[in-house]
């Protein structure tokens, strides 16, 4: 179906971010694609975790096992929105869902006085008028989670099923932001396993729930005893994809986590990080916050 109406056409699982921006006319299509038969459980074999893709965000925050393994992905999903949509919205759909920008997830009414924006009927992006690209930026608390915990994807469409590395559906653009093809869909997600494994995801944002992440830091540490063997450091919020902080968590590797070690590690993190003036609160204390989310999120997983 998907291939055959192409843009006129869009998937829909929980559709809790779908809806309201269907709702502002940021999308135009003819057609809902439902998703309801994807699988909502969560396997649990040897070598891997898979969660099916539709389940729900609420049952993946509260299932034993994940919470067990995978901390900081049990922690990410209970921190998106509120309960109400984590009981609708779904794992695969909290993975693809759509970049934001304060300029973007307005009413039609609001966005026509103000003039529309690159990302949907307009010529310029009002973040950077100067820039040939949209700005907007990456919401998802899982998948930075998912990056970090070595997780890969379950993709299927016309030509079968494929597997990925979570950070390859991304793409470093507001518009363009996913990589998989329209007609593909998110059908799992597989967290392998990994003995002693400890990870944690802080998030920021103005109220404690419903919010969007402003920063959002996700890490994952192996160790031996107390000495750090590996390290993978994600961030959400600061980029139009989740971006992976690679030198703070190579330089990680191969120490102690203590407070200087920590803060040097989140001065790195902060660096690649780019905080725009299109979400909320001021992008220059956003960037600040970044070090902190960071720190916050090391010591979190060592407990």
């Amino acid at each position: 179906m998907a291939t055959e109406l192409g843009p006129r056409a869009m998937f829909v699982a929980g559709g809790t971010d779908l809806f309201p921006k269907l709702k502002r006319r940021q999308f135009e299509i003819d057609a809902l694609i439902g998703l309801d038969f994807l699988d909502d459980n969560i396997h649990k074999t040897a070598g891997a975790t898979q969660i099916g893709a539709g389940a729900t965000l609420a049952s993946v925050a509260a299932d034993p096992h994940i919470n067990a393994a995978f901390r900081g992905y049990a922690q990410a999903a209970g921190l998106v929105s509120s309960p109400p949509l984590r009981n609708a919205g779904t794992a695969g759909g909290n993975l693809c869902v759509d970049t934001r920008c304060n300029y973007y997830d307005m009413t039609y009414e609001w966005r026509k006085a103000v003039g529309f924006c690159l990302k949907k009927d307009g010529d310029i992006c009002l973040v950077a008028p100067s820039s040939p690209r949209c700005w907007a930026v990456s919401s998802s608390d899982t998948a930075p989670m998912a990056i970090a915990l070595d997780a890969t994807l379950l993709i299927t469409g016309p030509d079968g099923e494929r597997e990925a590395p979570v950070a390859s559906l991304y793409r470093d653009d507001g518009i363009d932001y996913m990589a998989k093809q329209p007609n593909e869909v998110v059908t799992g997600v597989r967290l392998p396993a990994a003995p002693g494994r400890r990870s944690a995801y802080i998030k920021l944002r103005r109220r404690g729930s419903i919010d969007f992440p402003i920063a959002g830091a996700a890490v994952a540490l192996d160790m031996d005893g107390d000495v750090v063997t590996g390290c993978r450091i994600a961030l959400s919020a600061v980029a139009s994809h989740p971006l992976e902080a690679r030198a703070a968590g190579e330089f990680m590797v191969g120490k102690r986590v203590d407070e200087d070690t920590v803060k040097a590690a989140a001065e790195l993190a902060a660096k690649p990080a780019k905080p725009l003036d299109n979400a909320d609160l001021t992008h220059f204390w956003r960037k600040r916050m970044v070090r902190v989310v960071v720190e916050q999120a090391i010591f979190a997983a060592t407990r």
